[in-house]
């Protein structure tokens, strides 16, 4: 069977097992609050969040991702944070199961065949007693058919940190924040760097490195699958912690207007050279701790 057959059963079949999740055929127990709810319980409260993409999913499933590794380790720590039993630490997933309406074309099918693929480990590790808020909250832009209310909430976003003391853990090529206003409304800003892939090893220094900070310190994670970790263990420690992924990323292809996807030049820059040579004084002088692989 050639790839264009195989790809035509796959995407029948995602659609089939879509149209199921739409009718009710197929029940859905999870309850997933939209963007704007999850963005107002972040703006309400003082919850922490973690945040579960496509990507720790697959590893849930034992599945590696491009910047890490999977392990039976990873998997199941994955899979005890996704069913987290305490409120007060939101956990978000991907708002799928009632609608993809609001998603172009391109995105409506990566998620039809995510779900293919992936949604029985929703219905084995979700708790259906839990209410989930929704993983767009970091990735509003790209997927959005309608992209008109994507300036209030990201306005709304930046209120979050408005006048805090932030730390922000990342990985070398992030930047977040660097040649934008997405951080300009937080009081402070220090920077945790990390190692750019499997950045699971270094958890318990990047987590010495943040203890170091008193509690008043709200953190931003931007870590990858290494962030889940972080997060859950912060939190249990008392810090106020926020998983925010890719969050600079789509805010910077909001600004640009960006039709699709389009790399972006700051992550390119990973030597101080290289940063200083772009201007990026201001990031060097935040950076106060390097963590690197063992």
């Amino acid at each position: 069977m050639g790839i264009k057959s195989k790809k035509k059963i796959k995407d029948a079949l995602a659609a089939v097992v879509y149209f199921l999740y739409e009718k009710g055929i197929l029940h859905n127990r999870i309850e997933v609050c939209n963007i704007d709810q999850t963005i107002d319980e972040l703006l309400r409260t003082e919850k922490s969040m973690v945040r579960f993409g496509d990507g720790e999913i697959v590893m849930i499933k034992g599945g590696d991702l491009m910047l890490q590794k999977a392990s039976p380790e990873i998997a199941e720590g994955l899979r005890k944070i996704l069913a987290y039993p305490d409120e007060k630490l939101m956990v978000t997933i991907p708002d799928i199961f009632r609608t993809l309406s609001d998603h172009h074309s391109a995105s409506r099918q990566f998620w039809k065949d995510h779900l293919l693929f992936c949604r029985k480990t929703y219905e084995k590790y979700c708790d259906p007693a839990r209410r989930y808020y929704s993983t767009f909250v970091s990735r509003g832009y790209y997927y959005a058919k309608d992209r008109s209310g994507c300036s209030a909430q990201f306005a709304k976003i930046r209120k979050i940190w408005e006048n805090r003391d932030v730390v922000v853990v990342e990985g070398e090529r992030t930047h977040n924040g660097v040649g934008n206003d997405l951080l300009d409304t937080a009081r402070s800003i220090e920077r945790i760097i990390c190692p750019p892939s499997d950045a699971y090893g270094a958890v318990p220094a990047i987590l010495d490195a943040c203890t170091a900070y008193g509690k008043d310190r709200l953190f931003l994670l931007s870590v990858g699958v290494a962030a889940k970790f972080l997060a859950v263990e912060l939190f249990r420690q008392g810090y106020r912690v926020l998983d925010i992924g890719n969050l600079d990323m789509e805010y910077e292809w909001f600004v640009r207007r960006a039709p699709g996807k389009i790399k972006l030049e700051k992550h390119e820059f990973v030597s101080e050279e290289a940063n200083r040579e772009a201007g990026y004084t201001a990031y060097l002088e935040q950076i106060k701790v390097r963590v690197y692989n063992m």
